[in-house]
């Protein structure tokens, strides 16, 4: 089985903490996903977050390539609690060292109301055994985003989960994971583009 993860491209509105916020894609965010991805259809099926950014390219490029598309509720990105919205300014400007805590420390220093990366990182593995289950020996692409992609890399590196933070996801860019039945996954590729 192979599973290419493609993060969505720029949102409207830039670089931010949106978490679960439901901001569409920016014109260059779609260009992006598209550059991308190019004339490339290797795939038998797409599965995407339910949130815009990645939903609206993942229907899209499954229209065109006459592929089944599966919304996955539990591919939502973390939710950063009071960090949602804010940019890495914003955040510094309010408490300089806050951002050196969380990315040191996931885990103790995560921001007022957020997801716990236990819980996220649990509801993400189960929707991932739920995919695995449902399409043994496909080639699919997921649509997600920057931490739902770090949880699924972590696990097939065995890396720990409050360890993700330090795997650069970039717009738009694509890693794949192969897996075989009874075997550990592998990376085959990370943070590139099918489309160069």
């Amino acid at each position: 089985m192979l599973i290419d993860l493609m993060r969505h491209g720029e949102p409207v509105g830039g670089s931010r903490y949106r978490g679960q916020i439901d901001d569409p894609l920016s014109d260059k965010g779609w260009q992006q996903m598209r550059d991308a991805v190019a004339n490339h259809s290797p795939w038998e099926g797409i599965v995407t977050s339910p949130l815009t950014r990645c939903r609206a390219f993942a229907e899209a490029c499954a229209a065109e390539r006459q592929l089944f598309v599966t919304i996955e509720d539990d591919y939502k990105e973390i939710g950063f609690g009071a960090w949602e919205g804010k940019t890495r300014a914003e955040l510094t400007a309010i408490d300089p060292q806050q951002l050196q805590r969380f990315y040191g420390d996931p885990i103790a220093h995560r921001p007022k109301g957020a997801e716990t990366l236990v819980a996220f990182s649990t509801r993400v593995m189960i929707a991932w055994q739920r995919m695995v289950d449902a399409h043994q020996g496909q080639h699919l692409l997921v649509v997600a985003h920057a931490g739902v992609i770090r949880v699924l890399i972590s696990h097939a590196l065995g890396l720990p989960f409050d360890k993700m933070f330090r795997l650069q996801i970039s717009n738009a860019s694509i890693s794949r994971i192969a897996w075989q039945q009874g075997q550990p996954p592998v990376l085959q590729f990370h943070n590139g583009r099918l489309g160069e």
